[in-house]
């Protein structure tokens, strides 16, 4: 959405630029073409503004949330850090590139999950 934006912004200075210019010499649109043109590179501008905006606090720009839809009779187990023993919550577990890491608040240590097979 960033390089939407941008590239918009970049066709708007430009034309407005090009209306400003356009403006003087003797078959410019006068006035009008100038406050045309400011109106162009002032939205152009506003563009850029909102596109480089950071994301609010507390939110990560391209930041996923996965839903998971478990079957009816589901059994959630404690999760327990395999080095210490610590009981983990869902907060301990975050997602990096794709793989499950676990950050243990008791000892810090940080590993991924693995999935061991079920047969």
């Amino acid at each position: 959405m960033k390089t939407i934006g941008y590239i918009t912004a970049a066709i708007l200075i430009f034309f407005g630029v090009l209306f400003i210019w356009g403006s003087g010499g003797q078959t410019g649109g006068g006035w009008t073409w100038v406050a045309t043109g400011i109106v162009s590179v002032g939205i152009g501008f506003g563009l850029i503004w909102l596109a480089s905006r950071k994301p609010a606090a507390g939110q990560v720009e391209g930041d996923t949330v996965i839903k998971l839809d478990l079957p009816g009779q589901t059994k959630i187990e404690q999760m327990k850090c395999r080095s210490c023993g610590g009981s983990l919550k869902a907060d301990n577990v975050k997602m990096v590139a794709g793989a499950p890491i676990v950050d243990c608040p008791f000892c810090g240590t940080t590993y991924q999950l693995t999935e061991e097979p079920k047969w």
